[in-house]
């Protein structure tokens, strides 16, 4: 009996599906992509962020220093008023003068050194490290020491010097009336300077400037042109350190 021929094998074709792994890894892949992307993006987020926080916090801090320095700022003199001109003419004062063609500030003495100045009173130069304080009086009723007056002017301080009485001075009730006015201003004070240039016996300074009266003057008159001149002059940039006075 013959025997059946055997069919050769069929070789297997394998359809199954590919390998999980290689999806796996793609996706994971992916999803790094993406969460490197996400990171990426709140990082630039954050920079953005701090820096518009460093852009306000700056701009915030650059407003206040100007208002501060603003509102800290010594305000300009200003011309002397009509009615403090009209009192000075009727009085028969003199000019005001500008003593120094320059005037710089913080030309500071050491501790108890002396200076005499060459056209007193003086209004400004070298001056003594310290102040008049303002805490005991704005009225004296004895001389003070000049480099420490002029220290004071430096802090944009009005000084009002007169003559006693009966030396050739102004009269007590110029005085009396000028010491409620030096009271009333700002850093304004009123001061007894017995070597005024000889017939004058009011001289009102502030840094640099100067103006004499004589003994005719009134309280009236007296009363508008120190009120007119510390309008002026006083806690003014006209001083270098204008702002730092009494009451400034």
């Amino acid at each position: 009996m013959a025997r059946k021929k055997r069919k050769p094998a069929r070789t297997r074709v394998d359809t199954a599906p590919p390998a999980m792994g290689g999806a796996n890894e793609a996706r994971r892949e992916r999803k790094e992509e993406a969460r490197a992307a996400r990171e990426a993006a709140r990082k630039r987020q954050a920079r953005t962020s701090a820096l518009r926080r460093a852009l306000t916090f700056g701009a915030v801090g650059f407003l206040a220093v100007a208002v501060i320095t603003f509102i800290g700022r010594a305000a300009s003199p200003t011309p002397l008023s009509s009615v403090a001109k009209t009192a000075a003419t009727a009085a028969g004062c003199g000019e005001l003068q500008v003593p120094a063609a320059s005037a710089p500030g913080g030309q500071h003495l050491d501790p108890g050194q002396s200076y005499t100045y060459p056209n007193p009173p003086g209004t400004s130069g070298p001056h003594a490290p310290t102040w008049l304080q303002p805490e005991s009086t704005r009225v004296y009723d004895a001389p003070v020491d000049e480099t420490q007056a002029v220290h004071t002017m430096e802090h944009g301080g009005v000084i009002v010097y007169y003559r006693v009485p009966g030396d050739g001075g102004v009269n007590q009730q110029v005085v009396d009336a000028l010491g409620a006015v030096v009271t009333a201003q700002k850093a304004t004070y009123l001061i007894p300077y017995p070597n005024l240039p000889q017939g004058d016996a009011l001289a009102l300074t502030a840094w640099n400037e100067r103006m004499f009266c004589p003994a005719g003057i009134t309280a009236a008159q007296a009363t508008a042109l120190v009120k007119g001149f510390s309008d002026s002059y006083a806690c003014t940039s006209n001083a270098p350190e204008g702002n730092k006075g009494d009451g400034c």
